[in-house]
Formats: C-alpha cells, structure tokens, sequence
C-alpha cells in the first residue's frame, strides 16, 4: 500500500502498524523523483506493508522522526521505533534496507 501523507501524521501511523516504510523526498529534489517509481515498485510487490511518501518541507514533525538532513532518505520502522534509515539514489540500497524488516 502506497500512500503520500498529506498531513503530517506519520508518528501516529508509525504507532499503529507493526511495520512501516518511509521515502522522505521534496519536490525540487531530482534523485527523490527518480527513486520514487522504485519505491512505489517495491511497495506495489509487498501490499501487506504500508509505504508512505512524506514531503521532508512541508511536513517537519515526520521528518524528525528519521532525523532526515538529505534527500531522498528511505527510513523503516517496526513496532513503532527507527529501525535504519538510508540516504540514496540506488534502488539497490532501498532494497536493502526494506528486507532488515523481514
């Protein structure tokens, strides 16, 4: 399930799902827009986890969740905590860091 926040809500989403994965991107960002295909890719192969896009300008409470400094950051969390985060433009390292939840 992809979805892309439009408030900034992602601390309550974090808390109610066991597992969730987070692209940090911004509109002026051109690797955000190259890896958001992959990511929506990724999460159209795994419906049973929630995947959301979150605006890192336009929604700072989300953003300090991951602690985000560059874009795109990919974060996962499980049972309501940061489990790792990644700074990259590589569809590979999203890939990576997706299967530290499995």
């Amino acid at each position: 399930m992809y979805t892309e926040l439009a408030e900034d809500t992602l601390q309550q989403i974090v808390a109610d799902h066991e597992k969730v994965v987070v692209q940090y991107g911004a509109t002026w960002c051109g690797n955000c827009r190259i890896m958001k295909p992959k990511f929506k890719k990724l999460a159209a192969e795994n419906d049973d986890i929630p995947f959301y896009y979150v605006d890192a300008e336009k929604l700072p409470e989300s953003r300090k969740l991951a602690k985000v400094d560059n874009l795109p950051t990919f974060a996962v969390f499980k049972n309501g905590e940061l489990l790792n985060q990644v700074q990259t433009n590589q569809a590979e390292n999203l890939t990576n860091l997706f299967n530290e939840l499995k």
